[in-house]
């Protein structure tokens, strides 16, 4: 059934609970405020530092957003984007739309004035809601665009002229549920993928794969009325708002934190009673950096309700895992692999049950299926590497307006192939070795980096770790290792060079570099701009 259903059955169930609360750490902790009604967004602008609603608000506001859209003309199966930050908005939005029958289209917050020019018209988006972060980035190409779509402003103070004030127009909608017929089969919405190397393609999912992927994250993760999910991620990603829908499922609480500071995380965990966590890399790292050095202390917080720690979106390095396991040694784990092509995470995982294969991304999530292949799409010898291909409900329907690339990644019978290299063991738990398009070959020997930076990991003084390809003139290409070292800690390249004498020699890196690894805003590596910074690097240097 549509992803629209499990609302209104929160509504009508459970609607005086708490839905979601959102948390502000930058603003005074003294300005709080419970939105009762929706008119109360009307009062005079500020942040406060936190707010919540109600399953039966969280409705309404759906509902109104749909009546807007609906009297502006908008239609089943058009395309409304959304360009917020996470905010308390976000997801009555979200819904809103999808009750109206059109697709939703989530933005990235990070794009650039060109980026979000460029999907909102590769999406034929008709309308789309921006929040105030976004004004300057808007008025750089509303001239643009404007002629072809309506502008939606959401936020407090004053609406920029070359748009229109959603608040003011939604709080005079009915609030009433929409009756529009949605199926299974219905186009839902469109996703944007991670475009790390040029303009990102546009990923068009069916409403059937939006409720998999919520039935997906409830089998996995169990979540019940009781729990209280803590959400760091960008909504506008397919990873947070996944694990989201499993709170959706069950009518629990689930908390929007905009923040990812250590402190920040333990505080909101501590004060909302957070029974889950979803973390990236990162952010767990800085948690255990914090820990070790003495900054923070686990004394400080009330954590004792926070049952499940997990993790997604980029390969775990195994002593991150087990840090933490002794730290927090009551936590469930599990690690949750997905693309936004899969709906998102779950279509392999983990597990809470098989923390003795840490390492490894896992077996086939709920209602997935899984294969290696070789380069043509054959099954490879259980043990070998090949690529990574899933089959199941969550598999998109393509990518918007690129046949050819559709026909790339998804083959005729629906197996995605993923592009991301990995082996099975004997037991049936998948391991990532790379991705495809990352693999380094030097001397005739592919290297996979992230073998080599699991590896590095297990330096005490490395906060992060990248390894990267560099032509070389003899080898075709050596590996290069970015260090990022611990606040406080040293390494030297003599260090690392001796650490990793425990590699075959092909395998360990010829250059390191020490400087900072970006990440974005999911958590990957920023190869590419990797690559790219430390291209001209001296070619020379395996021949000295």
């Amino acid at each position: 059934m549509p992803i629209t259903t499990y609302l209104e059955k929160n509504d009508a169930e459970f609607g005086s609970d708490v839905a979601l609360v959102e948390l502000n750490p930058e603003v005074k902790e003294t300005m709080r405020v419970t939105w009762k009604d929706y008119d109360l967004m009307q009062s005079e602008p500020f942040m406060p530092y936190r707010r919540e609603i109600t399953w039966h608000v969280f409705n309404e506001k759906a509902n109104r957003c749909a009546h807007l859209l609906l009297e502006r003309g908008v239609k089943k199966g058009d395309k409304v984007g959304i360009l917020l930050m996470n905010c308390l908005e976000w997801l009555p939005i979200y819904f809103g739309i999808l009750k109206t029958g059109a697709l939703a289209v989530p933005l990235n917050f990070r794009y650039s004035p060109e980026e979000i020019d460029y999907c909102v018209n590769l999406a034929d988006v008709s309308v789309l809601l921006f929040g105030p972060e976004f004004i300057g980035r808007i008025e750089d190409i509303a001239d643009s665009i404007m002629p072809h779509r309506l502008l939606l402003f959401v936020g407090d103070g004053a609406c920029p002229t070359f748009a229109e004030d959603y608040y003011q127009l939604a709080m005079n909608c009915a609030s009433q549920n929409i009756s529009i017929a949605l199926s299974d089969d219905d186009d839902a919405a469109i996703y944007f993928s991670s475009g790390t190397t040029g303009f990102p393609k546009a990923i068009l999912h069916k409403h059937r794969a939006l409720t998999h992927s919520a039935v997906c994250e409830q089998q996995h993760h169990k979540q019940t009325r009781n729990d209280t999910f803590l959400c760091i991620p960008p909504l506008y990603h397919t990873g947070a708002k996944m694990h989201w829908f499993g709170s959706l499922i069950s009518g629990s609480k689930a908390v929007l934190l905009r923040g990812t500071k250590p402190d920040i995380v333990l505080k909101a965990a501590s004060d909302e009673q957070c029974t889950i966590v979803w973390l990236l890399v990162p952010w767990a790292q800085d948690i255990l950096t914090a820990l070790e050095s003495g900054e923070l202390a686990l004394s400080d917080y009330k954590l004792d309700k926070w049952r499940l720690m997990h993790i997604g979106a980029q390969p775990v390095p195994k002593k991150l895992i087990e840090d933490w396991k002794n730290y927090f040694p009551h936590h469930e784990y599990d690690t949750n692999y997905g693309l936004s092509e899969s709906i998102g995470p779950g279509c392999v995982h983990l597990g809470i049950k098989n923390t003795n294969k840490i390492g490894a991304i896992g077996v086939p999530g709920y209602g997935w299926r899984v294969k290696i292949v070789d380069e043509n799409r054959n099954p490879v010898i259980q043990g070998d590497v090949g690529e990574l291909a899933v089959q199941g409900p969550g598999v998109m329907t393509c990518y918007y307006k690129n046949p050819e690339a559709t026909k790339e990644v998804l083959t005729d019978d629906k197996w995605l192939l993923t592009g991301d290299m990995a082996f099975q063991d004997d037991d049936g738990f998948y391991y990532l070795v790379d991705r495809k398009k990352d693999v380094i070959i030097s001397g005739g020997e592919n290297i996979y980096p992230v073998q080599i930076e699991d590896f590095l990991h297990k330096m005490d003084a490395l906060q992060d770790v990248a390894v990267i390809g560099l032509a070389d003139p003899r080898l075709g290409e050596i590996a290069a290792a970015i260090i990022e070292v611990k606040p406080g800690k040293t390494c030297t390249e003599e260090e690392i060079n001796k650490f990793c004498l425990a590699l075959p020699k092909y395998k360990r890196p010829r250059k390191i570099i020490f400087a900072s690894v970006p990440r974005n805003a999911t958590g990957k590596i920023e190869k590419p701009l990797l690559r790219e910074k430390y291209r001209t690097i001296d070619p020379f240097a395996s021949m000295r």
